[in-house]
This record gives structure tokens, C-alpha cells and sequence, in this order.
């Protein structure tokens, strides 16, 4: 950490040099002495792309910058708020504290936190940044989490963990590839806590991680602006009981959940044989998806199904506590219709549809169209059809 970079003058050429070509900074002769070109190059493009991630420190001054991997890796303020609600008690510790943004928000509910990063640079990165947000009930170690969990006789009330995967083993992961593997671990950090908070990418299958995990308790899904960012494994000491799922979507400060025990996902459902115009078309969002009860979605709001393999759902009414878009259909067409109709114009979605999006846009010359949509899906009966509808909910 230089601490060089905290001056003003050199801060304030960060801030004035945000949108600047971040290649040039980096083979420029740097402006500063004891500075290096790329040293500048970091602080900027790390700085950049805290903007809307991490709004807080990106408008706090003298906040310094890890590496760009530091800031694509570490949670949103938005998820970190979220997930600082789940610890209880009045000790935790993050045993893989990174860039810190997770502890400085458990520090806002928990009265003492401890903060593990195995790479002394990033814990002293975090330190800094800690004191300069006047989070001072957070206690800094430059080393191993788990090593210091197992070497002390502290024991905290909730631990705090985000394994990071070892190898790209494609779409499927397990938690064993990653580091700590807290599957060979978990035993002795139960030992050390009533409760263990683990995050993992959304990639990871739930059955997959409940087959390596026990006694979790919950698990939540969350998703923002229709993507999902990231899944919370909540293991409560000598739970043995039924696991409780949350689809949980966050935006623009609503937050929505979807919530049921995993032995209840298997619900039947009904599906629609009179899908007509003036209908609403529900398209779950994608913590809902993930969470894999596609049935008991339809259920849970009184909605019909499309098609067994067709994730949307509809209705002659309006629910707006739904997680997800909702669009009022205004036209049902074939494909016979949808060559004859000249100036097509809307946003192509393809739901359980023998055709790709680019084709499609492609074949019927369609145009883009802010609020108007094109949804080529599939009902029961087998036949595809084309849905002509407006948004009325993008969230």
C-alpha cells in the first residue's frame, strides 16, 4: 500500500482523470514522483468501477483502491446490506474479508467484527479504508481465517465466509473446489459458532451445495435487476429440520421475497387453454428461476401456466408484489400473421421457442422498441405462438 496515493493533489488527479483513457495513465511518465504509471492506472479503473457497485466509497474521500479483481469480486453495497440482517448475536467473524465491504456492514449491526484477509496488502487496503468511514469496531487480521479461527479460543457468534473456486470447472462447481473448502472444515467451525453465513456464486446447484453442506437452515437467492448475484447458505448449529428457500429481489430499494420450504416445491399447477388478448403475461424473475420451484411460483400468486417447460405464467388480473416483469398482452399471433404485418417493432424474447433471438429479429425485420415486446414462446397444447405486449413491471 502506498500510502503516497492518499495525497491530494494525486487524488484529485484520480477524480479528474476517471473517464480518461486508463492506458495512456498506464504508459504515461507518471506526473508524481514515487508514484508509478500503473499505480495511478489502478486507482482510477478500480475507482470507476466502484461508482454504482459501491456508491459509499466511491463518494467518500481518500478511500484507496485494491486491484480491479478485488473490486469485480467483493459484494455490491446493496447485497452487503442485505446479507448484514442474517448474523446475529454481538461477535463475527469474516474469515475471507477481502475489500471489506461486507464487514463494514456487519460493523453497522454487530457490535464486534473481526476481519481475516489472508493477503497483508488488502487487510491493511481495508484497515485504512475502515478508519476513514469511521467503522472502528472492526478488528483487522492479516492472516489466514481459518487457521485464526482454529489457533484461537475466541468463539464468535456468527462466522462469515466467501470461498472463492479454485479451478474453472465450467458451469458446475462444488464447494469442495473452492478455497477454504469449508466442507472439510465445517465441522470445526461449528465448534467456534451457532451460526455460519456462507456465500457462494449463483453457478453453485442448491442440491449440489445441500449434498456437501448440513444443518443449513435457509438459503437465499439474490437477485437485482433481473440477474442473480449471489446465494447465502445459512447453517444454524443442530438444524435438522425442513430448508427454507428465498428468491429475494433487490431494486431501487423494494425488496421483494419468494419464500417456501424446499419439500413444498414439488407443487402441481394449473395450466391456461384460453390465453387471450387483455391477459397479463408474468415472467418470474431470476432468483425465482433459480430457486427451482417453477410450479409453485403459479401457485403462490394464483397464476396459470403457459407450457410444463415454459417458465411464464399469466393471469386476468394484476399482482404487483410478484417478483418479476409483468407485460398486458395486446395481440396473439401465429407466425402466418407475423409475416403479413409490416413495421414490426418491439424487444425479442424467446421462451421454450425453436429459434435464437438474433434470428428471429433477423427473419421478421423486426425494430428495437423500448416499451413494446415480442415474446415467441410455447402454450400447452404445443402450438408456438407470438406474444405482441407492453411492460407494465419491469421489477
Amino acid at each position: 500500500m502506498n500510502n503516497k496515493l492518499l495525497a491530494k493533489a494525486i487524488q484529485d488527479y484520480i477524480s479528474v482523470n476517471l473517464n480518461a483513457d486508463v492506458n495512456q495513465v498506464a504508459l504515461a511518465k507518471s506526473p508524481f514522483e514515487g508514484i508509478t504509471p500503473a499505480e495511478l492506472a489502478t486507482q482510477i479503473i478500480s475507482k470507476k468501477k466502484s461508482e454504482k457497485k459501491l456508491p459509499t466509497w466511491f463518494n467518500t474521500e481518500d478511500i484507496y483502491y485494491p486491484p480491479v479483481l478485488s473490486i469485480e469480486q467483493t459484494s455490491s453495497e446493496i447485497t452487503a446490506e442485505y446479507k448484514s440482517k442474517l448474523a446475529k448475536g454481538d461477535t463475527l467473524i469474516d474469515i475471507t474479508g477481502g475489500f471489506g465491504i461486507d464487514s463494514y456492514y456487519f460493523s453497522q449491526k454487530i457490535k464486534a467484527v473481526t476481519h481475516c484477509e489472508i493477503h497483508s496488502e488488502l487487510s491493511a487496503i481495508a484497515q485504512h479504508n475502515a478508519q476513514v468511514l469511521h467503522a472502528t469496531n472492526i478488528e483487522f487480521k492479516a492472516e489466514d481465517g481459518i487457521a485464526y479461527i482454529q489457533n484461537s479460543d475466541s468463539t464468535f457468534d456468527t462466522i462469515y465466509v466467501d470461498p472463492a473456486r479454485r479451478a474453472e470447472k465450467g458451469k458446475v462447481f462444488m464447494l469442495k473446489d473452492c478455497t477454504p473448502d469449508i466442507v472439510s472444515n465445517l465441522d470445526a467451525l461449528l465448534e467456534k459458532s451457532s451460526r455460519i453465513i456462507v456465500k457462494t456464486a449463483p453457478l453453485l446447484d442448491i442440491s449440489a451445495g445441500l449434498s456437501e453442506l448440513k444443518q443449513v437452515s435457509e438459503i437465499h437467492i439474490l437477485s437485482i435487476k433481473n440477474e442473480c448475484k449471489e446465494l447465502l447458505w445459512i447453517i444454524d448449529k443442530g438444524y435438522q429440520d425442513d430448508t427454507k428457500i428465498k428468491a429475494v429481489t433487490l431494486n431501487k430499494g423494494i425488496e421483494k421475497d419468494f419464500s417456501f420450504h424446499r419439500s413444498s416445491s414439488n407443487a402441481s399447477v394449473q395450466f391456461t387453454n384460453n390465453l387471450s388478448q387483455g391477459n397479463y403475461l408474468y415472467e418470474p424473475d431470476a432468483a425465482l428461476l433459480k430457486s427451482g420451484a417453477f410450479n409453485l411460483i403459479g401457485t403462490t400468486y394464483s397464476l396459470l401456466k403457459l407450457h410444463p417447460q415454459t417458465q411464464l405464467f399469466s393471469a386476468d388480473f394484476i399482482k404487483t408484489d410478484f417478483p418479476g416483469r409483468i407485460f398486458k398482452i395486446e395481440a396473439i399471433l401465429s407466425t402466418g400473421e407475423l409475416k403479413k404485418t409490416a413495421n414490426l417493432k418491439g424487444n425479442v424474447i424467446v421462451r421454450n421457442y425453436p429459434a435464437k433471438p438474433e434470428d428471429l429479429v433477423k427473419k421478421y425485420k423486426i425494430k428495437a422498441d423500448q416499451d413494446q415486446f415480442l415474446i415467441f414462446t410455447k402454450i400447452a397444447n404445443g402450438e408456438n405462438v407470438i406474444l405482441k405486449a407492453s411492460i407494465i413491471q419491469y421489477y
